[in-house]
């Protein structure tokens, strides 16, 4: 027989007891407890399955266990004859070892509790047996915490939407939900289901004139330029999960800066909780570039490997040389599927302002920051470093902080001196992601409408780009004059653009005050 097992998250509602037809000669009458539980007995009759079931989750929520449809096979006609509803504790077993230092929990007790039915030709259902017998405690005030009696109520859900539109934390909501409920014990869901369901729809969900905003954007872009490239996920109910694009600019500029990437999703930019994510990059005049961006409905590691594909399709398949993005593992995971011989670098501040939130309780607090900025920023090499670090540890008994340790394991993501062999355009940090997000501050904001987004996005691309064209020009009919006689600076000053020579003739003069 085949297995059906009821993961429903909203349970039907209890039949009233009239639906239970009295059985005919089996038995005479309905066995009930003192509390008036009507008792499953061989020989009742109900007019259909659901009656059935609303009547074995009715008495299972009494005595307080958990219901699932366990077992269920069809006749040669097609339609369901045999069904068996049993405690969803059934199955697995009490010894049994799952081969794991650090098994998971679970319901499985291997119960035998349960109850077998079957169909008449008339489509009434007979129970044909019963086993009331539990291997486990039963309770009667935890019934309401079991998924199959849990469910949320289209008002509800309704809050829950309304709530999250206007910003309003999910466990606000629950609470105030509890608060018109009378308490914890009149409520049919708990905060998780609350959560679970935001996080179902919180997705970009389009406003009213949303997705002809998306479709003429695109539409006329591509009208205008060849060159522009976009593509949309969209969930299993066909809405709008995650959007990527690019114009040819953001395609022709990567040819010519592709060595580094910096990748970050921390701006907000619209009501519906969407982070941008901007690809971005750096030009010849040491500004950011934009590369591409998208706006995700999540941050797991499907999104991020959907976005990167896409990305990368987008840019003809040439992977960066170099990216930059905070730890979050998710997007390390994703890194690894599709850029795998890609360099990834955590961003360097991301990691140095965790500090005073990991040793604020610590007596040597300020003396560990030295010690940690000390070592990042003046160890030469790794062996320097590493030296360094175990006096470090040693002197500050840190041997058991696990974030350190994390940290130390993944050194040659983030220390510089592991990282000095690979050219990164002057970037240590995401700050060319959030310095792109500021930019896009005068022109969107957390309330933006997806509509409203895609128009301003475009104006404050006009923007940005302007300003590289005012730079290309300052370049093209400037010149900074050299400030030592080195031929080397000279030839540096006929090939770079202002801003690059202005780094290098920084050095150039420093080399005036050292001494040999």
């Amino acid at each position: 027989m085949d297995d059906v097992e009821d993961n429903q998250d909203d349970v039907l509602g209890l039949s009233e007891d009239e639906n239970i037809m009295k059985p005919m000669n089996e038995i005479g009458g309905e066995t009930s407890t003192g509390d008036g539980i009507i008792v499953p007995e061989v020989g009742m009759l109900f007019k259909n399955e659901q009656d059935m079931y609303d009547f074995y989750k009715k008495y299972a929520y009494t005595v307080g266990f958990p219901v699932k449809k366990r077992n269920s096979k069809k006749g040669d006609d097609g339609v369901l004859r045999y069904l068996t509803l049993t405690c969803s504790r059934e199955g697995g077993s009490i010894g049994n070892s799952s081969g794991s230092l650090k098994p998971h929990p679970t319901v499985k007790l291997g119960c035998k509790a349960r109850i077998s039915a079957s169909c008449d030709v008339l489509g009434n259902w007979r129970i044909n047996a019963v086993n009331l017998e539990h291997n486990h405690d039963t309770s009667p005030s935890k019934s309401r915490l079991y998924r199959c009696n849990r469910q949320l109520s289209a008002a509800m859900k309704r809050k829950l939407q309304v709530n999250d539109l206007a910003g309003i934390a999910v466990h606000k909501s629950y609470n105030s939900a509890v608060v018109e409920a009378g308490g914890y014990e009149n409520m049919s869901c708990i905060e998780k289901d609350c959560r679970n369901y935001v996080e179902r729809v919180r997705r970009l969900k389009l406003g009213e004139g949303d997705a002809t905003a998306i479709q003429s954007y695109f539409s006329k872009m591509q009208a205008q330029c060849s060159g522009f490239y976009f593509d949309i996920d969209l969930d299993e109910e066909s809405r709008l999960r995650n959007v990527f694009w690019a114009d040819n600019r953001c395609r022709q500029a990567y040819k010519e800066f592709d060595d580094v990437v910096s990748f970050d999703t921390t701006y907000l930019t619209n009501k519906y909780d969407m982070p941008f994510a901007p690809f971005v990059g750096v030009n010849h005049h040491g500004q950011s570039t934009l590369l591409g961006c998208g706006l995700v409905s999540n941050e797991d590691t499907n999104t991020f490997v959907w976005l990167f594909k896409t990305w990368l399709q987008c840019m003809h398949g040439q992977a960066p040389h170099g990216i930059i993005t905070d730890q979050d593992r998710a997007m390390q995971n994703a890194i690894e599927i599709v850029f795998p011989n890609t360099k990834h670098r955590w961003c360097l501040w991301h990691i140095l302002k965790k500090l005073p939130e990991k040793f604020g309780y610590h007596v040597d607090k300020h003396l560990i920051f030295g010690a940690l900025h000390r070592l990042v920023y003046d160890s030469q090499s790794s062996d320097e470093f590493e030296n360094g670090w175990g006096t470090m540890i040693d002197m500050y008994e840190l041997h058991e902080n696990d974030w350190l340790s994390g940290l130390y394991e993944n050194r040659g993501r983030w220390v510089p001196c592991f990282l000095k062999t690979t050219f990164w355009a002057g970037m240590s940090t995401t700050q060319r992601s959030e310095s792109m997000n500021a930019f896009f501050d005068g022109y969107v904001h957390s309330k933006s409408s997806l509509k409203q987004f895609v128009e301003q996005y475009e104006r404050a691309l006009r923007s940005k780009v302007e300003k590289e064209v005012q730079a290309d020009f300052k370049s093209f009919s400037q010149m900074v004059p050299c400030a030592t006689q080195f031929e080397m600076e000279q030839q540096f000053q006929s090939v770079y653009t202002i801003a690059k020579f202005r780094e290098v003739q920084e050095e150039f003069t420093g080399k005036v005050y050292c001494e040999v």
